[in-house]
């Protein structure tokens, strides 16, 4: 059997390596406003003092200024071309095989004098891509061909079947080592039917009724290392234990984001409201995932994405800078001794006096 985790990694690494030139044009670019940001500042507050009176060229100025240094909001590009990716792999990681697929039925439990009037009609659910083994999948819906009209005492089945009328149950006794078998709960109107372990309902009195059919992902509880099962969702199991597996990896999620923050210097200058950002912003998006949990697989290919990113902005970050940005550093550093020396030279001729 192969190794889902082993998939997810190999998935990741591929998009991530796809996404390098986008990734590593957002870090150079951060790196860079991080340089440019204060001389590009001051320039703007001289344009906007000397053309106040005058919106058109201080608007032609600054588009000039945003020219010669780089747009801030260019980083952002490469996120929001990452974004298709990134739902689209999130809506694949939740569903089959790595989550338990359900689908509600609802019915109208009706007196044997009502039901003559209604016209049967065969009711479906909106099909689910359903994975019976490794690589086999097929889109698959529930159905019941009587309807979802029942009178008293009346019985139906709900079948599973794909989207062209093959049986769910005879693809799974054809696959070798498959062995799916839907999980059925009332979860309205227990009192109105009875449900078998098949799928067959007896109607007991009027109502209406909802009922969940519930095909178990076939990895859903597959680990990998120390996740214990890679379909398994939320911090807090359904017997209010602590899943130790999933919390670790909501912790080390705000940890490289924090790091990752650090190193490519995106807090800013080292202002404290930036600072106190760069410091919650971590906090923010890993309790993200506490009130919106998500599979074990889809934090493991962000902890792995987010691990892929932090070895990315080391590299970067070691990269020489371009000669201009080289005068610039070296020009900020002679301020920062001048200012530091200052404060010094002012205390010194107070002793001298």
């Amino acid at each position: 059997m192969p190794s889902y985790g082993f998939a997810i990694i190999a998935l990741t690494l591929v998009v991530r390596f796809g996404l390098y030139p986008l990734s590593a044009g957002q870090i150079r670019n951060m790196r860079k406003m991080k340089i440019t940001q204060p001389l590009m500042k001051e320039r703007q507050e001289e344009i906007q003092q000397r053309y106040k009176d005058d919106p058109g060229k201080q608007q032609e100025e600054i588009g000039k200024v945003m020219q010669e240094f780089g747009n801030p909001l260019a980083g952002c590009l490469p996120l929001l071309l990452q974004m298709p990716i990134l739902f689209a792999l999130f809506a694949t990681l939740r569903g089959s095989p790595f989550a338990d697929i359900n689908y509600t039925v609802d019915l109208q439990i009706l007196p044997s004098e009502q039901i003559e009037r209604v016209v049967p009609q065969p009711f479906t659910t909106k099909p689910s891509n359903i994975y019976i083994s490794d690589g086999l999948h097929y889109p698959i819906m529930a159905l019941l061909p009587g309807g979802n009209k029942l009178a008293v005492e009346e019985k139906t089945r709900v079948q599973f079947q794909t989207t062209e009328g093959q049986s769910l149950m005879k693809l799974v006794t054809e696959t070798p080592g498959s062995n799916i078998e839907p999980i059925f709960e009332v979860i309205k109107g227990s009192e109105r039917v009875k449900i078998d372990k098949d799928g067959t309902i007896e109607a007991l009195a009027p109502g209406e009724v909802t009922i969940e059919a519930t095909i178990p992902g076939i990895a859903a509880k597959t680990g990998f290392l120390f996740i214990k099962a890679l379909g398994r969702v939320g911090v807090m199991g359904d017997d209010g234990t602590i899943n130790l597996d999933i919390l670790a990896m909501v912790l080390f999620f705000g940890v490289s984001i924090y790091l990752n923050q650090e190193l490519s210097g995106s807090s800013g200058g080292g202002a404290q409201q930036q600072q106190a950002v760069n410091k919650i912003t971590p906090v923010i998006f890993s309790g993200m995932f506490l009130f919106f949990p998500l599979p074990a697989g889809v934090l493991m290919y962000i902890v792995v994405a987010n691990v892929f990113q932090t070895l990315q902005t080391v590299i970067l970050m070691r990269e020489p800078l371009p000669e201009n940005l080289q005068k610039l550093v070296a020009q900020q550093e002679k301020a920062e001794k001048i200012q530091e020396a200052l404060p010094f030279e002012k205390r010194s001729k107070k002793k001298m006096s």
